[in-house]
């Protein structure tokens, strides 16, 4: 029986240094908005699951919706600021 492994060091996942780097760090605060208004979504999403959807649910629902659609442009529109003032 072969053993099979990886033969490069570079499939091999480093678990030396398991903590996220500051740069992943401010990546993700960059997007907290987005991950907060789709987390907010999902919550509103899966309270209906057990029930029937009630006006006011559907009216949350788009309203979550709405907001994620604006913090996702948002961040569009700031990555494309970003990219601008690097250039």
């Amino acid at each position: 029986m072969k053993h099979i492994g990886a033969l490069q060091a570079v499939v091999t996942a480093d678990w030396s240094d398991p903590e996220p780097t500051a740069a992943e760090l401010d990546a993700i605060e960059y997007e907290m908005p987005v991950i907060t208004a789709e987390v907010e979504l999902l919550d509103a999403q899966i309270a209906t699951l057990d029930r029937p959807v009630s006006e006011l649910d559907a009216r949350r629902i788009r309203r979550l919706r709405r907001r994620v659609l604006a913090a996702r442009r948002a961040l569009t529109n700031q990555a494309g600021d970003r990219s601008a003032v690097g250039a």
